[in-house]
């Protein structure tokens, strides 16, 4: 019977593989001269290089970057679907699941901001049992997020959408009741929107259908009982300005520097309007 390699180790002054001593290889690295085994061995444009060669080839080669610095994907826009499919898992647990349990472990009023704060974000993923709640929300994050996820890149994408998410609660802390409960995509989705502007007013596009589709997307926040305008407000808001952090940055060495130092800016902005605002709760409501 044959084998590939031997089984005794390898003969005294062949040449052997430097990941596997006990491999007999004639074959040699067209970059580094060493001999590769079958198994180390891996296809070049010109002959075959070891497998040590391809990994410090590959950290050589600068990362593909998109025109706001985020590193270039393909395929599908991974986060938009994600946030989508979190959404849409929620909606149906919380009409499977009984008495409520989902809405009321994860929705957000201002009055669970000190006990509670996490509803801040976790709201932004749960929607009312009207289906046409979670099927607006949805739509208009499929369409943002094909424009943006690949311009932004993938980690910068999810951060504008949190970050504008947790700007929507801070406008419903602001601007609501302490009681009023929300749910819903919408701030974060309003980030996205915010966050189209100031990417389209960068490139030098044309303002006027997005400023249309706002005025009225906003409008309907005032015509339609049941919709927090105070969260579109405040994602909107919030959103432009992570995207302008993004946008503007000026494309020098420590671009991701100023980028990821604006957006923390707008978060630290965030936290102390809601530290200022839950100072000024009548005392029953803290705690």
């Amino acid at each position: 019977m044959s084998s590939a390699y031997p089984s005794a180790g390898a003969p005294v002054g062949a040449p052997v593989c430097p990941r596997h001593p006990d491999r007999v290889s004639y074959v040699s690295c067209q970059r580094c001269g060493r001999p590769t085994c079958p198994e180390c061995q891996r296809s070049a444009a010109v002959g075959i290089q070891c497998v040590d060669c391809v990994k410090e080839s590959a950290r050589a080669m600068p990362t593909r970057r998109t025109i706001f610095g985020g590193a270039v994907t393909t395929g599908r826009p991974v986060v938009t679907i994600t946030m989508m499919a979190i959404c849409v898992v929620l909606f149906a647990l919380d009409w499977i699941i009984p008495n409520g349990f989902i809405f009321n472990n994860l929705a957000y009023a201002p009055f669970f901001t000190e006990s509670e704060p996490w509803r801040m974000l976790t709201s932004a993923f749960l929607h009312s049992t009207d289906i046409l709640h979670i099927a607006f929300n949805m739509y208009a994050l499929w369409i943002l997020g094909n424009a943006l996820e690949p311009a932004f890149g993938r980690l910068r994408f999810l951060s504008v959408y949190l970050i504008s998410a947790l700007g929507g609660s801070v406008g419903v802390l602001l601007l609501s009741p302490i009681d009023t409960a929300v749910v819903g995509a919408s701030g974060a989705v309003f980030g996205l929107f915010g966050a189209l502007f100031v990417v389209q007013k960068k490139r030098g596009g044309d303002l006027r259908q997005i400023v249309v589709l706002l005025l009225i997307n906003a409008a309907l926040g005032f015509i339609i009982p049941n919709i927090s305008w105070q969260a579109h407000l405040g994602g909107l808001i919030t959103g432009a300005l992570c995207t302008a952090a993004i946008a503007y940055a000026p494309a020098i060495k420590n671009r991701n520097l100023v980028q990821w130092g604006g957006m923390a800016a707008v978060v630290v902005i965030l936290a102390a309007l809601t530290v200022y605002k839950v100072s000024t709760f009548p005392p029953f409501i803290i705690g």
